[in-house]
């Protein structure tokens, strides 16, 4: 089988049902050689000595019958039957008879027993309504009027039944089945946890701690986890700490500067040159202060997020920027608001840093049942499309015209975040006429 074929079979994706699966199918693989050993080692040596007993009972009812006085042949049959339980009947041409059941043993046993009293010997399941094991026999074999049934006890004959054999096998089968299933799924309990915790840390919620017993390799596992979420709860925690505290002590000598710039009594255009360069600084410091904020630690309340989008464009319009806001009347749902704020706002700044100023932004807010879209769309050079995931890692700008030395490349990292805090994602497309699409889907 090709592996393209072997590609296309329903196989499960998951552990539980992979294991399983693959535990059922080994159990049936025995199954089957189970059946084909019991075939070879019991029915075959079975039919073969049931034959043998067959035989044995014809031949010494026949001679039994042979020996006796034609008087005492009638007590001779009663002692059969009552001692033995073996009944003789004269055959006769209006018998009515059953097969016995067509199956491979039965085949067997009754070719085994013509082979060894002749060809002529018949076997019947009833003779006239009487139900047994019936084998004919003559006593003479040259005469064919001289016939006689024998009929033997079918718990002599009979052993137990292929489907009863298959039925306890299956039985067998699906107990050792449920036995692997909860074990399968006692293993995979301990995954799915493991799981959850490693997409909650990768979402920036803290993870629970796992429970740490079971069979050594999963309590270690749990350990090794535990133990990582902590040392990095730790290094996240020291890391916004310093953070803020560089972003801080960085802001006070700008204050002192831009005090110092506007005393000096410089040119009017220097100075609002220095001015711009020192708001661009402390813009770079509120980036790296946004970034190293914990978003997680605001609650989500219900907010209506069409008046947040109005009052982000009128401050905006308000800054002499051109911008056309297109939202519903109203649109209250679970979020963030501080963080969306900053999300939003992050973008309008990274389309007015690197668009046309001359063309209108454009924002809208689309509504859906699983979540809403927050658009803001520009005029500006666009992004090349295998550039668009890598520029919402942090720290990373694109050499390009859309390319600024004076950004800190944080800005699309920091909307990227909360965008994944509210279960969604930042998309990065291009605009139908040239520019940029960014799209901030919300799950919520």
């Amino acid at each position: 089988m090709s592996r393209t074929v072997i590609s296309r079979l329903p196989w499960p994706r998951t552990l539980l049902w992979r294991s399983f699966l693959l535990i059922a199918l080994l159990l049936g693989a025995s199954l089957l050689a189970w059946l084909q050993i019991y075939n070879y080692y019991a029915l075959r040596p079975r039919a073969a000595q049931t034959a043998q007993m067959v035989v044995s009972m014809v031949n010494l009812t026949r001679s039994a019958l042979i020996a006796a006085d034609e008087t005492q042949r009638l007590a001779l049959l009663h002692d059969l039957n009552s001692i033995e339980g073996i009944r003789v009947l004269p055959a006769e041409s209006t018998d009515k008879l059953v097969g016995l059941p067509d199956s491979s043993p039965t085949r067997a046993l009754q070719a085994s027993v013509r082979k060894r009293l002749g060809a002529y010997t018949r076997f019947s399941a009833e003779l006239n309504d009487l139900p047994g094991f019936f084998v004919s026999f003559r006593v003479d074999e040259e005469d064919p009027e001289d016939e006689y049934w024998i009929m033997l006890p079918r718990e002599r004959i009979a052993g137990p039944a292929a489907a009863e054999w298959l039925g306890w096998g299956i039985a067998a089968i699906l107990l050792a089945l449920i036995a692997a299933y909860l074990v399968v799924r006692g293993l995979n309990r301990p995954l799915k946890a493991l799981e959850s915790a490693a997409r909650a840390i990768g979402r920036g919620e803290p993870a629970p701690n796992l429970p740490e017993h079971g069979a050594n390799e999963i309590a270690a596992v749990a350990q090794a986890f535990n133990q990582m979420s902590q040392d990095l709860a730790e290094l996240e925690s020291d890391r916004a700490l310093i953070l803020a505290g560089v972003s801080h002590d960085l802001r006070t000598p700008l204050a002192r500067l831009r005090l110092g710039i506007e005393m000096s009594g410089a040119h009017t255009d220097d100075i609002a040159a220095m001015g711009q360069d020192i708001e661009d600084m402390d813009r770079i410091i509120g980036q790296f202060l946004d970034f190293a904020r914990d978003s997680q630690a605001e609650p989500a309340q219900d907010c209506d997020i069409a008046a947040l989008l109005h009052d982000l464009a009128q401050a905006s319009r308000r800054r002499g920027t051109l911008i056309e806001l297109d939202t519903p009347e109203q649109v209250i749902a679970p979020v963030r608001a501080q963080s969306l704020r900053r999300a939003v706002t992050n973008l309008i700044d990274n389309a007015l840093r690197y668009a046309d100023t001359d063309q209108p932004l454009a924002l809208r807010l689309r509504n859906f049942p699983d979540g809403l879209e927050i658009e803001l769309a520009d005029r500006g050079p666009g992004i090349p499309a295998d550039q668009a995931e890598r520029l919402k890692r942090p720290f990373t700008r694109l050499e390009s015209a859309r390319s600024n030395a004076q950004g800190s490349g944080l800005g699309l990292a920091i909307v990227e975040r909360i965008a994944k805090l509210h279960g969604g994602h930042l998309d990065l497309l291009p605009r139908e006429g040239g520019g940029l699409r960014a799209v901030l889907k919300l799950r919520l």
